[in-house]
């Protein structure tokens, strides 16, 4: 019986760069960083959760791997918050970018993107006071 998700690829150009933007903005943790015959394996993970993202080495990132066809890119990455708003100026403080000015409420709670330093999309939510995380 599968019991968990392990692992995220994220394809990133300058594996040090995203490392810092990671941990240093974004405020996860440094967990495996593993110099193998294939490549250093480096990941990093929310403070307490399991799942770990892998910031993987590829020339061409821009968010995707070089095997995509051009202009297309892959879904963000969806990181949850207590406190959206809170996090969002603390994170903005850090030098973090976002689509928009301001986090905006929609239908299931609050949201707003912002993009590492190889253009993968990083999804920050907060979940509506009404929805369990059972829910979905």
């Amino acid at each position: 019986m599968l019991t968990n998700i392990m692992y995220v690829t994220l394809y990133v150009t300058d594996q040090d760069r995203a490392l810092s933007f990671y941990t240093e903005q974004l405020g996860l943790e440094k967990r495996v960083d593993y110099p193998g015959s294939d490549g250093r394996f480096l990941t990093v993970g929310v403070p307490g959760a399991p799942l770990e993202i892998i910031l993987w080495p590829e020339a061409a990132a821009a968010g995707q791997p070089a095997e995509l066809e051009p202009g297309t890119t892959p879904g963000p990455v969806f990181l949850e918050s207590d406190d959206l708003l809170a996090d969002f100026k603390v994170l903005r403080d850090r030098g973090v970018t976002f689509d928009q000015p301001e986090p905006e409420d929609y239908g299931f709670g609050i949201r707003i993107e912002a993009v590492d330093p190889d253009g993968n999309r990083i999804s920050l939510r907060q979940r509506a006071a009404w929805q369990s995380r059972d829910d979905g």
